[in-house]
């Protein structure tokens, strides 16, 4: 059962949550910059003018040519880059999480953690000399360091804390589920549970 969406938007990141067919899905996406694609497509107009140019002048090749050339293809090629679009953070319940990065070329990089081996999310504050920001991780087991959920972008703190949250919540609800269901099916448990019933049920008779 789909739920709607929710919602929230700050400076170049928007946080959107949504629930399909019993799947949980938290999305960080990297808002369009209208400046960047003006600059791109003015870049690739001076460098396809340049070329041509030259191409059809019957002088040699200059030095203002060839800087011209350079510099405009270098521009192109920096903002034609495969940036990250979203990163997103699949919770699968009673099976794990998958965690996914989508760039804007539509290539699209995905990693699948199993319960098992997730012992807690925690949020860190990262202090650089130029700026502080926060980010969320994972505890996994039998390995020393962290797991980033979002490698490539840092959204504030709002948008990481129901995610947080919500990872909280899928944790307890297996460890609970993984502590109870052994007691349940454990046969010499439910012996004893008997055993003891019974004999409290002679007593009361006698």
């Amino acid at each position: 059962m789909e739920q709607p969406a929710q919602a929230i938007s700050d400076g170049m990141y928007a946080y959107k949550h949504r629930c399909e067919g019993g799947v949980d899905i938290h999305d960080i996406v990297v808002k369009k910059s209208t400046f960047r694609i003006l600059l791109y497509y003015i870049s690739t107009i001076c460098l396809l003018v340049t070329v041509c140019c030259t191409l059809l002048s019957k002088e040699s090749l200059g030095l203002g040519s060839l800087w011209s050339i350079s510099f405009a293809g270098v521009i192109a090629k920096w903002l034609r880059c495969d940036p990250v679009k979203k990163e997103s953070l699949v919770i699968m319940p009673t099976f794990g999480i998958q965690l996914e990065q989508h760039f804007w070329s539509g290539r699209v990089h995905r990693k699948f953690v199993p319960t098992g081996k997730i012992l807690r999310p925690v949020l860190n504050e990262c202090v650089t000399p130029v700026t502080c920001y926060w980010s969320l991780a994972l505890l996994l087991r039998d390995d020393y360091g962290l797991m980033l959920v979002f490698k490539n972008l840092n959204p504030p703190a709002k948008m990481l804390i129901p995610i947080w949250k919500a990872l909280c919540a899928f944790v307890d609800s297996n460890t609970l589920g993984a502590s109870v269901l052994p007691q349940l099916h454990d046969p010499h448990k439910c012996a004893e549970q008997d055993g003891g019933e019974h004999m409290i049920a002679e007593d009361f008779v006698d």
